[in-house]
């Protein structure tokens, strides 16, 4: 087992991404020829609310991230979003009026209409 296996086995995992989130993760790394890369989560200033969400894939990883893996995929997040993303599930939702990935945040203490940002 690689040491970096272990140290995610160790420690409480700071988000959870849904299977549905995870198929999709692959089809879109796969379809952007972005395989082997990380899908990153962030917080950033910013939105009507105050705070808005960042998830792309990030071909650099660096040692202060911290790394979840999900069957196979790995999601990063630095430390300064870490505190925002206790507790946060990643789901992938498809309906007739929209499809994405929705962010279900419990320390969030409210959002804006869009659901683009949060407080």
């Amino acid at each position: 087992m690689a040491r970096r296996d272990l140290q995610i086995k160790e420690r409480e995992r700071i988000f959870t991404l849904t299977p549905s989130a995870v198929t999709k993760v692959r089809e879109l790394a796969a379809q952007e020829g972005s395989t082997g890369v990380a899908l990153r989560l962030e917080v950033q200033p910013g939105g009507c609310a105050g705070f808005r969400y960042g998830l792309f894939f990030d071909d650099e990883v660096v040692s202060t991230d911290i790394v979840d893996e999900f069957d196979g995929v790995r999601v990063v997040c630095d430390p300064m979003s870490a505190p925002y993303l206790k507790g946060v599930v990643i789901d992938w939702a498809e309906t007739l009026q929209k499809s994405g990935f929705v962010i279900e945040n419990p320390n969030a203490q409210s959002s804006c209409a869009c659901g683009d940002s949060f407080q």
